[in-house]
């Protein structure tokens, strides 16, 4: 719709009249500056005119009810995670496969944790998807069963990941501490029942008192309330909603990031106790050999502890970073949308090491225990 000066309007008050008179439609509308249509469509259904608007949904939505950026950022954000995504789900069903395949192998308990964090992912992963892609298919102030049993499944979905990678570091913790005297009768079955069971009770319990349905967060320069990013997920009509996000997208995540912290801290210290003596009784040899092989050795500890902090999700402590400053939502995005491709890239690592652990006779004895202490049953 223009006005005379050519420029794009948007209808800010929209009030229909129905005359009886001359059985014509009156609205009224207003023409406010260069406000843009874009992404808007109106219909008309009998006597009925319905606008709908294309709302889009990102990554940090689900971490900060209170979140607020404007109209662009929300945009550009909305793409990144829509394409780091369906990233994640199409490269966690190469990681199931290859995890898969190294269980058959070489069965490990730290592989079939993976397997079920891998798991956790492509669900969470594509049940955003699904949520932000039906919600588009909603009109405005519209909810339905399918949206509320969507941000049930992305509810659990989110809370799957964090158990299973909360679970991962309690394996690292048994693993550092008890090292090879590690044996719990159905060990495998009572982390399931932990990492899939907590997080269904915990959705159930939300579905009961009608927490999911439609989730909006009005943006920085939009008059309308509605006109934000919109999802289905913790329903933003429920009076409590804000505690539960608080609570289970919040709370949980930051207890599993310092614990899980605390465990790779404790992988750092273990490896710098193993080099220290190695690295006084080469040094006095001064040899080129030995130099390269450190710098080698160092790069490989570096892309150790940044695997593991993939495996142990420290990217979710980067929520807080959504309060404070908008790079900060940006990093959150970006990192945690392509989770499913960290943990693709952390499965060929561990291909390329029982590759390596085949072919050579000889190992390096350091970085070999810390990798079962880290990884193997």
């Amino acid at each position: 719709m223009y006005n005379e000066a050519g420029r794009i309007c948007r209808i800010s008050v929209f009030l229909l009249l129905n005359s009886k008179v001359n059985s014509q439609i009156s609205f009224l509308f207003c023409c406010v500056g260069n406000w843009s249509t874009e992404g808007c469509t109106t219909s008309q259904n009998g006597t009925d005119f319905i606008c709908s608007c294309d709302h889009l949904s990102f990554f940090a939505v689900l971490v900060n009810p209170k979140l607020s950026v404007d109209k662009a950022h929300s945009r550009n954000l909305s793409y990144i995670t829509y394409i780091g995504s369906a990233l994640s789900v199409f490269f966690t069903v190469i990681s199931f496969i290859i995890y898969i395949c190294l269980q058959s192998r070489r069965p490990e308990k730290a592989i079939s944790l993976h397997m079920h964090l891998t798991g956790a992912l492509f669900c969470l992963h594509l049940s955003f998807l699904l949520c932000s892609f039906w919600v588009w298919m909603l009109k405005d102030k519209e909810e339905d069963g399918v949206c509320r049993i969507l941000g049930l499944v992305l509810h659990w979905s989110l809370l799957a990941t964090l158990s299973w990678t909360a679970l991962e570091g309690f394996h690292l913790y048994l693993l550092l501490i008890r090292v090879f005297n590690i044996y719990v009768r159905r060990y495998l079955l009572k982390l399931s029942l932990v990492g899939w069971g907590l997080p269904t009770v915990t959705a159930v319990i939300c579905a009961i008192f009608g927490v999911y349905g439609k989730h909006s967060l009005k943006l920085k320069d939009a008059e309308n309330q509605d006109s934000g990013s919109q999802i289905c997920w913790i329903s933003s009509q429920f009076q409590h909603g804000p505690v539960v996000s608080y609570i289970t997208t919040m709370a949980f995540p930051c207890l599993v990031v310092v614990c899980n912290s605390c465990m790779l801290g404790l992988v750092v210290y273990k490896l710098q106790a193993i080099r220290r003596p190695l690295q006084y009784s080469e040094s006095s040899s001064g040899c080129k050999k030995i130099e390269k092989e450190k710098r080698i050795r160092l790069w490989k500890d570096c892309a150790m502890v940044l695997g593991l902090s993939c495996v142990l999700g420290l990217a979710w402590g980067l929520a807080t970073t959504t309060y404070i400053s908008l790079p900060g939502i940006y990093i959150f995005t970006v990192l945690n949308s392509l989770q499913g491709l960290f943990m693709f890239l952390w499965s060929m690592a561990l291909v390329c090491k029982s590759q390596s652990d085949n072919n050579s006779s000889i190992r390096d004895r350091s970085s070999q225990n810390v990798m079962m202490t880290s990884f193997n049953n």
